[in-house]
């Protein structure tokens, strides 16, 4: 006659284990997420094109327009679209992940898996999003004749990065929004002001030389630093030098971006799993 052994502490000595064996259920969430975003549209996956492209031409306005910035030798068009690539990337992964657990409340109060696999499957999904503008980007890139240079053989890297930086902040919300549920409206009022607080219609640079200009050059220098704890100044900045090849590569903003997304990660895996095991109940 057999007998089941339960072992308590079993599920959490081996919930890393239970990630690697619950693979499957990253694709299918992913692909499932996939599918319901895009089956159900008027204008389908056009969306993921129209948005990023309506939206530079209103920053390509504002540099050249309003803010009567002097030519260069890169084309505005891609110097906008290459920053916000991954700027959109964080902002719907972010989005997407903060509300994941609500939505798939049913199945998180009834199967066992480890829930760390539904807001990482909604940052996945958001790379759809992402993988579009790139092709959008290369198609840019054609028409405008511009070649990129040997250093997009580092785009990899900082495109891993950006996925990181999108998660940590991810499984923070997400477990936040399941124990209070007014997150959902302070998402995307951080969303909204993170594109603002990125260069994206402006360089690095810009900060410093603005506040230098006011209040001296070791201010300017302090005022980079304090802005590159944002960490997809660095991301945004290492998508630039690797694709346009022409910019300069700003190395605290980059080193700063690593140790603000490693401690956004740590946050937000360690805070999820001390409040996982209530999620089935407040959900």
């Amino acid at each position: 006659m057999s007998k089941l052994v339960i072992e308590a502490g079993n599920t959490e000595r081996q919930y890393w284990k239970d990630l690697w064996l619950f693979r499957e259920l990253f694709y299918f969430l992913a692909w499932r997420d996939i599918l319901v975003r895009y089956k159900q549209t008027i204008i389908g996956i056009a969306w993921a094109v129209i948005r990023p492209v309506l939206t530079m031409a209103v920053f390509v306005f504002v540099r050249k327009v309003v803010m009567e910035v002097p030519p260069s030798d890169t084309p505005i068009v891609l110097f906008i679209f290459v920053a916000q690539t991954p700027w959109f990337f964080f902002a719907t992964a972010l989005s997407e992940s903060s509300n994941s657990l609500v939505v798939n409340a049913n199945l998180v109060s009834k199967v066992y898996f480890p829930r760390l696999v539904v807001p990482a499957s909604a940052v996945i999904t958001s790379m759809v999003d992402f993988a579009i503008s790139l092709i959008l980007l290369a198609i840019m890139m054609v028409l405008y004749s511009f070649v990129p240079s040997w250093q997009v053989v580092f785009f990899p890297l900082f495109a891993i990065l950006a996925f990181f930086a999108a998660l940590g902040p991810g499984l923070l919300f997400t477990a936040l929004n399941v124990r209070y549920r007014d997150f959902r409206y302070i998402v995307p009022f951080v969303v909204q002001i993170g594109f603002f607080a990125c260069p994206i219609f402006y360089e690095i640079s810009d900060v410093g030389k603005r506040i230098s200009a006011d209040y001296g050059e070791k201010a300017g220098e302090i005022a980079q630093l304090l802005y590159s704890l944002n960490p997809m100044v660095g991301v945004i900045n290492g998508f630039r030098w690797s694709i346009l090849g022409n910019t300069e590569l700003h190395m605290p903003s980059i080193y700063l971006s690593i140790v603000t997304t490693l401690v956004f990660l740590f946050i937000g895996v360690r805070y999820f799993r001390s409040t996982e095991k209530t999620f089935a109940d407040v959900i």
